[in-house]
């Protein structure tokens, strides 16, 4: 294969020329307006002919063209779809950015309050929420009854509640929720995970 030769401007202008009205179809046909369609054939031509020497000289210089104009299109749409006309400034004056640091103090918080929950609460609450076991399943690792690890997982539901100031309480001083029945695998309110997880 061989490259345009830069001698041979001729024919690179003279097949250039003959594309035009076929770029601005597809210009157009890529939902431009007719301006912008104008536009992007003449940015097409303009990266075309500064880039004719990596024109291989019998393969399809249409192909090449419409390619050049594609990719300039999807460009610069992507880079308008990322951008936000804010001429006043008001959109950049609402953004703000939370610190990072304050995730890590939730999650060290949330450690410190899940340390101080008695052991054997802990573990139930682990095995319910976080590791996705049934309240049957919980029971046989824990060598207990049912009922017993239920029990485990709503006092420490409270204890982690109330240490971290979570003071969603009904009428009754329980934790909103409790009453909930388990699902269809037997997992109650504290089990955060789902079905898959297992």
């Amino acid at each position: 294969m061989t490259r345009a030769d830069p001698q041979e401007d001729g024919f690179f202008t003279r097949e250039l020329l003959t594309t035009i009205p076929s770029l601005r179809a597809f210009a157009r046909s890529l939902g431009a307006t007719p301006d912008r369609a104008d536009d992007l054939v003449q940015e097409t031509l303009i990266k075309a002919w500064a880039n004719q020497q990596s024109f291989v000289r019998g393969t399809n210089l249409k192909t090449w063209l419409f390619t050049i104009l594609r990719n300039t299109a999807y460009s610069e749409y992507r880079k308008r779809w990322r951008e936000v006309e804010d001429a006043d400034g008001i959109y950049a004056a609402g953004l703000v950015t939370e610190p990072a640091q304050i995730a890590h103090l939730d999650m060290a918080d949330f450690k410190s309050a899940l340390n101080a929950v008695p052991q054997e609460q802990r573990e139930a609450l682990v095995l319910i929420g976080a590791s996705g076991f049934s309240y049957d399943e919980a029971a046989k690792i824990c060598g207990c009854a049912v009922g017993t690890i239920k029990s485990r997982v709503n006092r420490a539901r409270q204890r982690l509640a109330a240490t971290l100031g979570l003071h969603e309480l009904n009428g009754e001083g329980e934790f909103r929720g409790e009453a909930d029945p388990p699902d269809e695998h037997g997992r109650g309110p504290a089990d955060f995970s789902s079905p898959q997880s297992r």
